[in-house]
């Protein structure tokens, strides 16, 4: 694997985070373009699993760009090809653990250690206090590092 590689896509991911796209859409742009899937595209499909998805604060946003990285690395469109979906769901368990392991768990509810139930659907200024008061950029860095380093190596 190279390191220079997965740091650069690391810290791509947590500036585009930074610049305001949610966490799903950072880590999957950090990546989308080794499979031909250029910024806009990239940004308009992890649209929608940012907070949580859609801020009803379920698996962490970040948790879903890396699975969506998964999904293009070990893909699989034939819906009677079990080895090609079992390869892709042990991917997303293998890299699930991972997060776990080091962020505690991949629902953001409990990243945010806050109650579980859906927020109003208007997306939280970004502002310093929203960064130094929340784990978000932590969670990109890290999903980022984890989907590079299986994807990567």
């Amino acid at each position: 694997m190279n390191n220079e590689e997965l740091d650069k896509r690391v810290e791509k991911a947590v500036a585009l985070f930074e610049e305001g796209y949610n966490c799903s859409q950072a880590v999957f742009m950090a990546y989308s373009d080794m499979y031909g899937v250029d910024a806009v595209t990239a940004s308009k499909l992890a649209t929608s699993f940012g907070g949580g998805m859609g801020r009803l604060r379920e698996v962490c946003g970040a948790v879903s760009g890396m699975f969506l990285i998964l999904g293009l690395h070990y893909p699989n469109a034939d819906p009677k090809d079990k080895v090609s979906k079992n390869t892709n769901y042990a991917a997303v368990q293998r890299t699930a653990k991972e997060f776990k392991l080091q962020m505690g768990s991949y629902i953001c509810a409990d990243l945010l250690k806050i109650k579980h139930a859906p927020e109003k659907p208007e997306a939280s200024e970004r502002n310093k206090a929203y960064y130094v008061t929340r784990p978000c950029t932590r969670c990109v860095a890290f999903a980022a590092e984890i989907v590079g380093k299986e994807i990567l190596s």
